[in-house]
């Protein structure tokens, strides 16, 4: 059941001065963070709301818990840092300071961990499905991930956006539902924190 899927390491919360320290301050212009970052740690939340059915309210108990409540302190609050992908309807013309970036990126890494075995069972189900010329449907939990992050993406993305027009079947949609899955397990591995972290702005250093 992804509502609530397997925890295979502890997350060990520090207050937030020591957390954020761990993530080492990147270039960001007035404007704040680039395009590339906010996008992608939207998405990124996105795959997790699709795995887990209390993804918003467990984004949330993680801030708090986290000691990032000073950052995100409510659902509105989040809802108006997530708006800063320009590809979403709701799109709000705000920067995203580099605190609320790392803070979206502990979150998402920390709730990826939490995820591990859950993730690791998804994709090996995909890559067994792909070699064996099989339909997606064929794994029940898949198929529900994807259904629930088509749904979630459509919902929520502009589609007259040109980055969104990429998107207008369900394969290309499971495609970038499959890499996020990839994206959340290599956030679990050694040092993933960091190097997810970098990655975000990749290009840019």
């Amino acid at each position: 059941m992804l509502s609530n899927p397997p925890q295979t390491q502890t997350a060990n919360p520090q207050t937030s001065k020591l957390t954020l320290d761990r993530l080492p301050d990147m270039p960001v212009t007035h404007h704040g963070c680039s395009r590339r970052t906010r996008v992608q740690l939207d998405l990124a939340l996105l795959a997790i709301e699709a795995l887990n059915l209390h993804g918003s309210q467990d984004i949330l108990a993680l801030a708090k818990q986290l000691e990032l409540d000073g950052i995100l302190p409510n659902r509105v609050t989040l809802w108006r840092v997530r708006n800063t992908n320009p590809l979403r309807r709701a799109h709000r013309r705000r920067p995203m300071s580099l605190a609320e970036a790392k803070a979206l990126t502990l979150i998402v890494c920390y709730m990826a961990r939490r995820m591990t075995l859950a993730l690791r069972q998804l994709l090996k189900e995909y890559q067994q499905l792909v070699q064996q010329q099989l339909p997606l449907e064929k794994s029940p939990p898949l198929a529900f991930y994807l259904e629930r992050f088509r749904a979630h993406f459509r919902s929520r993305m502009n589609p007259r956006r040109s980055a969104i027009l990429v998107y207008s079947t369900d394969e290309k949609i499971n495609e970038l539902a499959i890499a996020l899955l990839e994206q959340l397990l290599f956030c679990t591995g050694t040092a993933g924190l960091q190097r997810f972290w970098v990655s975000l702005f990749d290009g840019e250093v």
